[in-house]
């Protein structure tokens, strides 16, 4: 411990983990600068060994340490509804706990407290990890614990995403053009045709679409590779749009840039500066309609399931999708029954093809080599020389090799000390003769 004067004011200097501490105390005590001196050397060591007296965070509840949370969780998030919903649920339930009491228990106790209320199993688990959030670092020590005793997470039905078939798509598309409410039908077809979501579609300015050009860009999304995405509209899109916006004109006179698409309120009382809050009641009578079950998030499942089963690139998907990542495209693509059917019916025809050819040259080559049946029957019972002489082998150029043969074994006319038949000469070369055809085995 070292202290020393400068001046009227008293300095501390010491050494600490390799390095020299030399501070002043802005005091003109000695005692004050000692003291100064030894709390800051215990300061230094505690931060050092991670040592901190928290004790008066441990005891704030819940309660308070979520509305803190919530009000960093808005700076930092775009999306603050279900976040609200979450931590509502939990101030509600567990808003007077202090952080001190909170153990794997009281999640377990939270957990049966909302399945007892009907909640989901998919919401409690988004409730808990917002819980963990709040705890800090004991959250964490919580989370390791839960996932160790394998109860982190409620198990529940992995809801199955619906595919329209194109029978229901033409009924929807039909009953939502009849609707009374004029945004359920252009809605609709930028589902199907554009992929875009539902906050998507009830948030887009008229300046994000050009109908010239004929593409639009989409605005603020749920996530980043989904902001600022251009869509190229296709022909039934292009139509759908052009048609409401004739609407439009007929009803406000004009379009602005800055207005919505779909405006906002009721009949005679719209708003176009303020988007449209919700489109359930006119989606779920065009459903009603149609007769046919579903959500509207569906069409997008649908357009990406269509992508996909056209062949269409795992980027260009990404692209009109507004995905991230791949694993999220399999998600939302749905390859329907039908159309793995024919992919591996397609396989098999492609054997089967691969087959018959192939038994195509096979007899082609035994038909080539060898006699016909009828002449096989004959051959059976007779010399080889009958055979050939009766056209047992049925072509003329088994006649012709014959001939060959015995010219190059010589004419009656030369003399030979060994001159066996022709009979005899043939007999010996059919062998070798049928098997070069495929006729016999090959015994070698």
């Amino acid at each position: 411990m070292s202290v020393f004067k400068r001046g009227k004011v008293w300095w501390y200097e010491f050494w600490f983990a390799g390095r020299r501490i030399q501070e002043s105390t802005k005091a003109t005590s000695k005692t004050v600068a000692k003291l100064a001196e030894q709390k800051r050397r215990r300061e230094l060591e505690e931060g050092f060994n991670s040592i901190e007296d928290r004790r008066d965070e441990r005891i704030r509840t819940i309660k308070e340490i979520a509305k803190d949370y919530l009000e960093g969780y808005f700076l930092r998030n775009r999306s603050r509804t279900f976040a609200e919903y979450a931590i509502g649920h939990l101030t509600r339930l567990l808003g007077a706990r202090m952080i001190v009491d909170a153990d794997e228990i009281m999640v377990l106790g939270y957990q049966e407290q909302r399945l007892r209320e009907e909640a989901a199993p998919k919401t409690i688990n988004e409730e808990v990890g917002f819980l963990l959030r709040l705890l800090g670092e004991r959250g964490e020590l919580i989370r390791a614990r839960l996932r160790k005793g394998k109860s982190l997470k409620l198990k529940g039905s992995k809801p199955v995403a619906k595919v329209y078939s194109p029978e229901e798509k033409q009924k929807l598309v039909e009953a939502s053009r009849e609707a009374r409410s004029p945004a359920i039908y252009p809605a609709l077809m930028l589902a199907l045709n554009a992929g875009m979501r539902n906050a998507e579609i009830r948030h887009v300015h008229w300046r994000q679409v050009d109908l010239k050009k004929q593409f639009l860009t989409v605005g603020k999304s749920k996530t980043e590779a989904g902001e600022g995405r251009t869509i190229p509209l296709n022909s039934a899109l292009l139509e759908a749009l052009q048609q409401h916006a004739e609407w439009y004109v007929l009803r406000f006179g004009r379009i602005e840039p800055d207005w919505y698409l779909f405006p906002f309120g009721r009949a005679n009382q719209l708003d176009p500066t303020r988007p449209i809050t919700t489109i359930k009641t006119a989606w779920a009578n065009a459903k009603e309609r149609a007769g046919v079950t579903g959500r509207l998030h569906d069409s997008r499942h649908t357009l990406i399931t269509e992508l996909a089963e056209s062949g269409a690139g795992d980027q260009t998907i990404m692209d009109i999708a507004g995905h991230v990542s791949r694993q999220m495209l399999k998600h939302y693509s749905h390859i329907r029954m039908q159309a793995k059917r024919e992919a591996l019916e397609a396989v098999w025809k492609n054997q089967q093809k691969a087959e018959n050819q192939k038994k195509e040259e096979d007899a082609k080559h035994a038909q080539d080599c060898s006699p016909n049946s009828a002449d096989a029957q004959k051959v059976e019972g007779e010399s080889l020389q009958k055979s050939l002489q009766s056209g047992v082998l049925g072509a003329s150029r088994h006649r012709r090799a014959a001939r060959k043969l015995l010219k190059r074994f010589g004419s009656s006319g030369r003399t030979r000390t060994y001159n066996p038949s022709v009979n005899s000469r043939i007999g010996a070369l059919w062998p070798l003769f049928a098997v070069s055809c495929g006729i016999l085995p090959n015994s070698a």
